[in-house]
């Protein structure tokens, strides 16, 4: 079993940019003597926007903060800091729950080219293969060769078998015969890749809905969830994306990768309240062992340390 302190360690490291520029736009703010009056919301107000909370999550959070303010003891130096905290922690609380934690498992993971899909997929199965899980991968992204090869390589890496099939193979099909595999060989967890998708492409969004028929059919005893990665670099962009895929295909949850390259943490927040979607994980390196089950708590810390 990783070690969680060594994982919490590795998201601050991820947030740090986050962190940097809420501070560099708040100055010293956050650690006065806690106060909320015209200048500090609106410095607070463009500092959280800045860092792609959103608006309707930036409002509300500022709201919450007054309210807090005007019945807390709130003189002493560092308060507003961790009113702040515990009020992004009380908004993610109060989202969707996740997905029970049951197994054996079906995971699809969907999310548009260059989201980092594959290689979330490959942090997923080096989680699972840290916990003793058994795993098997799909290579069901079939229109590009370099997908297939890229999950491959990974799974040459990680020790674990790929099903794959030829370019041009219908998605479906590869997702039938690794459905077959996952239960002939009793695996914990079948992870399948798919191909990356936009909300314009009527045809991909129909082959999704294929393979979700396939799943239904011959997934018996085994929990079926959608997992959606979001890039977290491209901020409301992610917001965008999550919603077309909302608008063709129900999403259990939130993979938010590249959170280590970006200035735009708070897109966590938004995502989880905006969209009332649980958020499981945050990619936070580009080693497979970069990965973070999701704990408001901790991230909250993160990004106000």
């Amino acid at each position: 079993m990783p070690n969680q302190q060594g994982l919490w360690n590795k998201l601050r490291a991820g947030l740090a940019r986050t962190q940097e520029r809420l501070s560099e736009s708040l100055g010293g703010a956050l650690d006065s003597p806690a106060r909320l009056d015209d200048t500090t919301a609106e410095e607070l107000e463009e500092a959280l926007l800045a860092a792609d909370l959103g608006v309707a999550t930036t409002g509300m959070l500022l709201e919450r903060l007054r309210a807090r303010l005007r019945i807390s003891d709130v003189g002493r130096e560092g308060r507003l800091r961790e009113l702040l905290a515990e009020e992004i922690q009380r908004l993610l609380v109060e989202c969707p729950e996740p997905p029970p934690d049951s197994w054996p498992r079906i995971t699809l993971v969907v999310g548009v080219n260059g989201s980092g899909k594959t290689t979330s997929i490959a942090k997923l199965a080096r989680f699972d293969l840290d916990r003793g899980r058994s795993v098997l991968l799909a290579a069901a992204d079939t229109y590009r060769a370099a997908a297939v090869e890229q999950l491959a390589v990974w799974g040459e890496r990680l020790d674990v078998e790929v099903v794959r099939q030829s370019t041009g193979t219908d998605p479906a099909a590869v997702v039938f015969d690794a459905l077959r595999a996952a239960r002939a060989r009793g695996v914990d967890h079948l992870i399948i890749d798919t191909a990356g998708r936009l909300h314009n492409k009527e045809q991909l969004m129909a082959e999704l809905a294929k393979i979700h028929r396939v799943i239904e059919r011959d997934s018996a005893g085994r929990t079926v969830r959608t997992l959606l990665v979001l890039d977290g670099t491209t901020g409301q962009n992610a917001l965008a994306q999550a919603r077309a895929f909302l608008a063709a295909s129900v999403v259990d949850g939130v993979l938010l990768a590249k959170l280590d390259g970006t200035a735009r943490g708070g897109i966590v927040v938004a995502v989880a309240r905006e969209l009332r979607l649980p958020v499981l994980f945050l990619g936070v390196g580009e080693g497979p062992a970069d990965l973070v089950e999701f704990e408001p708590r901790e991230f909250a810390a993160a990004l106000l340390r």
